[in-house]
């Protein structure tokens, strides 16, 4: 795997400005959205079909998406609460049977403000029955903002989703998968997590629109 391209200096301080700002979420909700160990185990085993998967996405991770990690031993998804659309408590489970790119975001994030265009662009060539684009949403303040940022931007394809409260940053602190925003991780229709990016990506490109239709078998 090649190394990640350099992130541009203005892009990197507002990377480095949203880890900071993270570090102000907490450590607290220990167990918050956590199956109990003995389930994990349990579940792990569920994952190995999901290997052969990642071996093929594995040489994918390259170019634009050369800092993805493809996991080697795929395991079960983080459980996470969020907010649908419409207010209804949700959480990855609501997917499974589909594979997901799950990305967190907030309108403070330069990056990620950054991303969405491509997000939108990846949910329109690829969003279907197979396949969704879950970006959540992770702004604890003016909660109006986000959905109006969406709006005036001309993203329109993604579903709207939020957590709003905070926690599900520190259950994804807690687990390692998040240092700072933008946070990514792609989930298989069986809900195993198989890659995951701790920074920015440009997924409109055709390093990850190979990298999608790989995930999902249409090559």
């Amino acid at each position: 795997m090649s190394n990640a391209p350099e992130i541009p200096k203005a892009r990197n301080r507002s990377w480095v400005i949203g880890l900071a700002a993270l570090a102000l979420v907490g450590a607290g909700a220990a167990w918050y959205g956590w199956s109990h160990s003995g389930s994990q185990v349990a579940a792990a085993g569920e994952c190995r079909a999901s290997t052969a998967v990642t071996e093929r996405l594995d040489p994918l991770a390259k170019g634009e998406l050369a800092a993805l990690g493809v996991s080697k031993s795929p395991k079960p998804a983080p459980v996470i609460s969020f907010a649908g659309s419409e207010g209804q408590p949700m959480s990855l489970a609501d997917f499974k049977g589909k594979t997901i790119l799950v990305n967190l975001w907030a309108t403070w994030c330069v990056p990620c403000r950054e991303e969405m265009p491509a997000l939108d662009k990846l949910e329109a060539e690829f969003g279907g029955s197979d396949f969704q684009v879950v970006a959540i949403n992770v702004d604890t303040r003016n909660t109006d903002k986000p959905k109006a940022w969406l709006q005036e931007n001309g993203i329109g394809k993604l579903a709207y989703y939020a957590d709003p409260s905070g926690k599900l940053l520190q259950v994804l602190q807690k687990s390692g998968h998040v240092v700072g925003l933008p946070t990514t991780f792609m989930v298989d229709a069986s809900g195993c997590e198989i890659a995951l990016l701790k920074g920015p990506a440009e997924w409109a490109s055709p390093d990850a629109m190979t990298f999608v239709r790989t995930a999902l078998g249409r090559t």
